[in-house]
Formats: structure tokens, sequence, C-alpha cells
């Protein structure tokens, strides 16, 4: 126990030494401002650096924020400018259709005025699935002044061509029989040899017509794409009106008469607007443009 209180006593001058030069190397330090240097360095340094990080994160919040609500005007821009571009089309489109509809009554009005006979425009409204389509439906009735068997005439893509006559007349609408209806028949020359011959239909309206009742021996006189007419021997029919071009002749050692197959004139799955004529009064038009 001496022993120990002895090295207690003898090492306390040292402490007390050692304390006495650090105190005596702070004193010196806050007098010649290090310290306070340091501090002020120190503070600074931290400071910046949480000012830096909370500005870089603030920057980068804004930015997304930003760009978030450019996405999102921009997206509303490119809804808005698709649906311009759609609405641009569809009127395109209209513009299109119109000017092709107006092309087409331009000249069936040009057609309707060229033509001698009395007539009346009508529109095709409706087609007759129950007879394999061999029934068209116009917009023209006994009101504005259509009669059963009146013929039916057509232009298109500048070409005339007979359609069929008139078969039920009602208020408002008429039913039409086209000549690709197999009940019809008309009578018809080959436009280049005058051969007579009679034309009937097949019933379909993709299907060819069939001329009959021409003699053999006037075979050498039958070529292909030769127009065939209306006789005009009827009064159904005007006379010269054109029914189709031969497309083929068959002839058979049982018959007399060739079997000729006739495309027609008329492309009646594109057919919309026809002219219905009344064979017993002249056009007021026809007969004007005549006189001058």
């Amino acid at each position: 126990m001496k022993n120990t209180k002895y090295s207690v006593k003898s090492f306390f001058p040292e402490m007390v030494f050692v304390i006495f030069v650090v105190l005596s190397s702070v004193m010196l330090a806050f007098s010649s401002g290090g310290f306070i240097l340091n501090f002020k360095q120190i503070g600074f340094s931290l400071f910046s650096s949480a000012q830096r990080g909370i500005n870089t994160v603030a920057t980068t919040v804004v930015n997304t924020v930003n760009a978030v609500n450019e996405l999102s005007k921009l997206r509303e821009e490119n809804a808005a400018l698709t649906e311009k571009l759609k609405n641009y089309e569809y009127m395109q489109r209209n513009n299109i259709e119109v000017r092709k509809e107006n092309e087409r009554l331009l000249e069936q009005l040009d057609f309707s005025r060229a033509v001698p006979q009395k007539n009346f425009a009508a529109r095709i409204i409706g087609r007759d699935p129950e007879g394999l389509y061999s029934a068209l439906t116009i917009d023209k009735g006994r009101l504005k002044g259509i009669r059963k068997n009146m013929p039916v005439i057509a232009i298109q893509n500048g070409q005339v061509g007979i359609v069929g006559k008139v078969v039920t007349v009602g208020l408002l609408t008429s039913l039409v029989m086209p000549v690709y209806d197999s009940k019809c028949s008309l009578s018809v020359r080959i436009q280049d040899s005058r051969d007579i011959g009679i034309v009937s239909g097949m019933g379909n309206v993709d299907s060819s017509l069939l001329l009959r009742y021409i003699k053999k021996r006037a075979r050498d006189n039958v070529k292909i794409g030769s127009i065939i007419v209306t006789s005009g021997e009827s009064t159904n029919y005007p006379r010269d009106i054109p029914v189709g071009t031969i497309i083929e002749t068959r002839a058979f050692d049982y018959d007399s008469s060739l079997e000729i197959d006739i495309a027609p004139i008329i492309d009646f799955s594109r057919l919309e607007n026809v002219l219905v004529l009344d064979l017993s009064e002249l056009n007021p038009s026809f007969v004007e443009s005549q006189e001058n």
C-alpha cells in the first residue's frame, strides 16, 4: 500500500505539467485565432456541403416535376394534333367523295339533257336479296310519273348502257328488273353486222348475258368485242342503246343458231344512278338543244 501511494504522489507533478502544457497551447491557439479560423472553415465546409446536397436534391425534384409537366403537355398536344389529323383526313375523304358525287351528278345531268325522250333521274336505294340481287329498287314512283314497263338506262364512266325495265310501281318507289334477270329478254342487233337476236339474263349479277337466234351463216360477221345494241323493234326499249360486247361464241351441230356470251356494258355491282325513260314524250331540253 505504501508503495502505491508513493507512485501516485510521484506521478502527480507530471500530470499537472502535462495539463498545464495543454492549457497553455489551447490558450495560445485561442489568442492567435487558430481555433476560431478552423471552426469557421469546418462550419463553412459542413454548411456548404449540406447546402450543395439540398440544392442538388431540390434541383432534381424541380427538374423531375417540370419534366413530368412537360411530358403531360406534350401528350395533350400530341392527342390534340392526332385528333386534328383525323378530322383533316376525314374532311379530305369527304371532299373526295363530294367531288366524285358531283362529277357523277354532272355527268347524269348532261346525259339527261341529251336523251331524246323525256326522262326521270333516279337513285338505286335497294337490291332484292331474295332474287339474288336480280331486282333493283329506285327512289321514284307513281308520284313522279313512273309507270310500269318504262325502260331504264344509265351512263357509267362515259358509257351509256341498258339497265332493264320497270316492273312494279309504288307511290314513292319502283322495282326495276335488270337485263341479267333470267326472266328478262330483249331484242338486239350486232352493231356491225346488224344481225338480230334475243338477249336474256342468267340470273346473276356476275354472270354474262346470253345472245341467241343468230344464224350460223352469220358466224363470219360475229367478232369478239363487237357491240350489241337494242334493236328498237320492241316498244319497251329505244333503238341503239348499248347492251354489251361479245366475249365468246359457240356453235352446236344440233342447233342452227349460235350461242354468244355478252359482257354487259353496265357494271351493275357499282351502279348507283339511272334514268327512267318515258317513250311517249320528247325531252324538252333535247328539243331545245336541237332547235338551237
